[in-house]
């Protein structure tokens, strides 16, 4: 029921390892905050925006697609309040940085709730056979855009199922712009690859980045910068022979971050921790450094930074000097600031790597001050918060 709140489930313990103050903010069913890229805190309250399915009167585990809706958590007291009651779930949420608009997806459609008045408007429906992929929010908050990519029949599970089938199988993805006040939308872009990870340069309403999906050691050229003004893509880091990238985000600054594993990496991790693809290649394994880049909106890298080190995902401090990763077992802190990389470990995740809402997905603050991680440790998915 919209409006419904839950009292605060906080606890604190320290860090096994580090002995860290470590904050596990929920504890009630299943609750996983946004996507890295997206980004659960609100610009200017101390607060979040994260999925549950605490509402859905259901007990599933994690790989049993439990029926999320939004809530918003008052970091301060812990309370929460339920921001949508969608019976089927909802899926793919962002947002805007002050969380007055939160878009996300509801089977094949999709809608934005503005979170001050309460008022809810249908942004787009499919209406054809397309897999309807994570939208996101211009800069100028006029419209949104998505991946759309054919349907394909092709095995769907946990530890990245599919992932290798849907690389192949599909020719025909699209980029599909919507506006948010529901009066139209248009494909703006077509390719003969499976497309996601799209996401609007953070200033820029007319420049966004997307990617050919797939295992990364397969993909020939990632990371794709698309100007919706010529609709025309332009690769972002031209790749070699050995790269294999991905995990790409735009900087607070205005830049695209970047992960580059080397030969046979396929960017998976597993519950098994192994590779979900390249099974013959052990996940810390590389014949080459491991770097990260950074690339301007020409997609011209204009730092590289040797890590010889995995992790899963990065993400980076507002002023780019530190990172944030989730190692196989640990989350760790990298230090980019000088000539070579430093790390150390931050806290030790503990989670299985199951399922896309068991990765850690380590968020900064837009402050810089805390890390917003996931872990099943408990059976559940928890959010849990730590600072650096």
């Amino acid at each position: 029921m919209i409006g419904k709140t839950w009292p605060s489930e906080m606890r604190r313990f320290a860090d096994a390892k580090t002995g860290r103050t470590i904050t596990q903010l929920t504890s009630t069913d299943n609750n996983v905050h946004l996507y890295f890229t997206e980004n659960s805190f609100d610009l200017h309250r101390d607060e979040i925006v994260f999925v549950s399915d605490r509402a859905s009167g259901e007990d599933k585990a994690p790989h049993e697609d439990p029926r999320y809706n939004l809530f918003r958590m008052d970091l301060g007291s812990g309370e929460v309040v339920q921001l949508t009651d969608e019976a089927p779930g909802v899926h793919n949420v962002t947002k805007t940085p002050d969380s007055r608009l939160v878009v996300y997806a509801v089977g094949q459609t999709i809608k934005a709730l503005d979170t001050e008045t309460g008022e809810t408007t249908l942004v787009y429906e499919e209406a054809e056979d397309y897999r309807v992929g994570a939208p996101s929010i211009s800069a100028n908050r006029r419209y949104i855009a998505f991946c759309r990519n054919e349907r394909v029949d092709v095995p769907r599970g946990p530890n990245y199922t599919g992932f290798k089938e849907s690389f192949y199988r599909i020719k025909d993805g699209r980029i599909t712009l919507a506006y948010l006040d529901g009066s139209g939308w248009l494909d703006v872009f077509k390719d003969t690859h499976w497309l996601g990870h799209f996401q609007f340069c953070p200033d820029d309403p007319t420049l966004a980045t997307f990617c050919h999906e797939g295992p990364w050691h397969l993909v020939a050229q990632r990371i794709w910068l698309l100007d919706f003004v010529s609709r025309q893509a332009r690769p972002c880091f031209r790749q070699d022979e050995e790269d294999s990238v991905g995990h790409e985000f735009w900087t607070q600054d205005g830049y695209v971050f970047f992960d580059d594993r080397g030969p046979g990496h396929d960017g998976t991790i597993t519950s098994s921790r192994t590779q979900a693809v390249a099974t013959d290649v052990a996940v810390k394994e590389s014949t080459m450094i491991p770097f990260v880049g950074l690339a301007d909106r020409n997609g011209n890298v204009v730092r590289r930074i040797d890590l010889p080190y995995y992790c899963n995902h990065y993400h980076a401090n507002p002023d780019n000097t530190t990172l944030v990763g989730d190692d196989v077992d640990d989350l760790v802190l990298i230090d980019i600031s000088g000539e070579e990389a430093t790390i150390e470990v931050l806290c030790n995740h503990r989670t299985s790597w199951h399922t896309q809402s068991a990765h850690c997905h380590p968020t900064w603050s837009w402050d810089g001050s805390r890390i917003l991680y996931a872990s099943d440790v408990e059976g559940r998915v928890n959010i849990y918060l730590v600072e650096p």
